[in-house]
């Protein structure tokens, strides 16, 4: 994707796959969005999160990705490394969600304020690696 509604495909073009790695051990991953209302499929802001965890429970990979509050998705790399090293606690998800935040480029329209938006980046982004790291822990997807 290169601007709304735009990639770098040619017309006649068009994706035919997509090869997805398989996780390592203790990874998960979650994606949460925020729709006005639930008849509506078009979401004010979106977070994924990837997360493994090694056996102590300290993150040692995660990536975060922003839908919604910018042009085109977003992969936050500051915000995953906010959370490598660590086991999530307070002070790292903090820093994520600021990342997140500050990353954001969103628009003011009728769905929202750029500033409502951002800081929702930032919420969506805290649930969404309490999620993933939930599965992992659970053991399930």
């Amino acid at each position: 994707m290169t601007a709304p509604g735009e990639t770098v495909l040619t017309p006649g073009e068009f994706v035919v796959e997509f090869r997805v790695p398989s996780p390592p051990p203790r990874s998960r991953d979650a994606y949460l969005r925020f729709i006005p209302r639930g008849e509506m499929d078009i979401a004010v802001a979106g977070a994924g999160v990837s997360l493994t965890l090694d056996d102590r429970n300290r993150c040692t990979a995660a990536r975060v990705a922003l839908g919604a509050v910018a042009p085109t998705p977003l992969l936050v790399r500051e915000a995953g490394e906010a959370l490598v090293g660590t086991t999530l606690d307070e002070s790292a998800l903090y820093r994520c969600a600021a990342a997140a935040m500050a990353a954001a480029n969103p628009i003011d329209d009728k769905r929202g304020t750029a500033t409502y938006r951002r800081r929702l980046a930032g919420v969506l982004t805290r649930r969404a690696v309490a999620l993933a790291a939930r599965r992992i822990h659970e053991g399930g997807a």
